[in-house]
């Protein structure tokens, strides 16, 4: 069985390499083909991650990055279409929800591919998000659905879309935080002049935020503030840093308290998540990788897809609005504690489900 998989975000690489090495236990039964559409281009948000968690190298790099979203999809779709057609794999693997998502499954679907979406089902019913139209289409056109939680198995259900296609497999990116945290140097935290638990942790890079003024004007003001409390670490995305800088904001991330960074490694950034005493994101990545490591989280947006972490009290949403709605949220996260809710997302052996599930549908 061939599986051409595509990915080209820095989330997916993290899910990609669970998957990527339960194939390869697999051999020779399943070859993988990997394509990189280029959506994160550069080496901080896409070749260290192949580096350190091991990932095969894609056998296609197509640098398709730095296009808005209708001449970016349409290349995509292109140039993958081409690909299908030399390869001829048996399932088109596609993770997540960004625009390299749903060119894969559509230049699967056109050419009568079978698609498997990893990730399948989840929603924050936001159709403005661009995310949430990837996710959607990626779903309807997929002949088999891996769900991470049972919200997502309902919440395909609730769209006709149930039975044999829909697996609840769990999440793989716990599968990722539970093999990836032990493999760090543990010097990320000290090298950055930080102390374990005495530092926010922020990322920010959707567009809702970042592309609208005000509301990333509101977010730079709630970090300065939350900078009083305590130290803010903002690794910054390339696309936030070109934001900033052409909205002028930059000018207010001048206090030494609060410390824009490039980039980090997964590696890094997962110590970095495990240290810190409260993480504020827009990510949905981010939101879970805090909750597996126990650390409280504020999702700086007016909804989120993963709905169960706010449910159990891990995660806390804090819409853009007002300075002073991240600022308090932030502060109640710091005293916060939240229970652990036994397999909410799998048992860590997610990869393997969906491995072996592929393998048996050839």
């Amino acid at each position: 069985m061939k599986v051409l998989t595509v990915v080209g975000a820095r989330p997916q690489f993290v899910k990609a390499a669970t998957v990527s090495r339960a194939f390869a236990a697999l051999r020779p039964a399943v070859d993988e083909v990997i394509v990189h559409t280029g959506q994160h281009f550069d080496q901080n948000m896409s070749a260290v991650f192949f580096e350190e968690m091991r990932i095969p190298q894609p056998q296609y790099q197509l640098e398709l990055g730095g296009l808005g979203h209708g001449a970016m999809t349409g290349r995509m779709i292109e140039s993958i279409e081409e690909i299908l057609q030399k390869e001829k794999p048996d399932w088109v693997l596609v993770y997540g929800d960004t625009n390299s998502t749903m060119a894969g499954a559509l230049a699967a679907v056109k050419l009568h591919v079978p698609v498997a979406h990893v990730e399948a089902g989840l929603r924050s019913f936001n159709r403005a998000m661009p995310e949430e139209i990837n996710r959607v289409v990626s779903d309807h056109v997929a002949t088999l659905l891996f769900a991470p939680t049972e919200v997502a198995v309902r919440n395909l259900a609730s769209e006709g879309i149930a039975g044999a296609r829909v697996v609840r497999s769990g999440d793989v990116m716990y599968d990722a935080a539970l093999f990836y945290s032990a493999m760090g140097s543990g010097q990320a935290v000290a090298a950055l002049g930080l102390r374990p638990r005495e530092y926010f942790l922020a990322t920010i890079h959707r567009q809702e935020n970042v592309d609208d003024p005000r509301r990333l004007e509101t977010i730079v003001q709630a970090l300065a503030r939350c900078a009083r409390e305590l130290p803010v670490l903002l690794p910054v995305h390339p696309r936030t840093r070109k934001m900033l800088a052409h909205s002028g904001l930059d000018r207010l991330l001048q206090d030494e308290r609060l410390r824009l960074v490039d980039p980090v490694g997964y590696l890094d950034m997962v110590q970095l998540e495990k240290d810190a005493r409260v993480i504020l994101t827009d990510s949905g990545g981010v939101q879970k990788e805090a909750y597996f490591f126990g650390v409280p989280c504020v999702t700086i947006r007016d909804e989120t897809e993963w709905v169960e972490l706010v449910e159990c009290g891990a995660n806390r949403l804090a819409p853009p609005g007002a300075v002073q709605t991240i600022v308090d949220a932030a502060l109640a996260a710091m005293a916060a504690r939240h229970q652990p809710v036994q397999g909410l997302y799998g048992e860590g052996l997610s990869a393997d489900a969906i491995a072996r599930a592929l393998a048996a549908a050839a």
